[in-house]
């Protein structure tokens, strides 16, 4: 039940990185330019007041740590939802029949 629960979270992750492809590819040919919607930015624009509580959180209990995380947030988003979804959906796939034995 847990392995299923944890494919749906990668589905629907894999599926925010594909809207996020869609959308980052319609904004860039209306444009003209690449525009991409950086991790950073989307999670500002959801709710900003969140991001700005994880990264004192972050300072305060690893301050190294807040260099990864800010170059996780520099990447797009649509990368970062995929590679997510993509590792959930690998990682909890199902367990393939073993041929000859029985499973009791």
């Amino acid at each position: 039940m847990i392995r299923g629960f944890f494919r749906l979270i990668g589905l629907l992750l894999l599926t925010g990185g594909f809207i996020f492809l869609v959308y980052d590819g319609a904004r860039s040919v209306a444009d003209s330019t690449l525009q991409l919607t950086r991790l950073g930015e989307f999670w500002n624009d959801v709710h900003q007041s969140s991001q700005n509580a994880f990264r004192l959180w972050v300072e305060q209990s690893a301050p190294a740590a807040w260099d990864g995380v800010r170059l996780l947030l520099a990447q797009p988003t649509f990368a970062v939802l995929g590679i997510l979804g993509l590792l959930l959906m690998l990682l909890f796939r199902p367990r393939k029949p073993l041929i000859g034995y029985a499973r009791d």
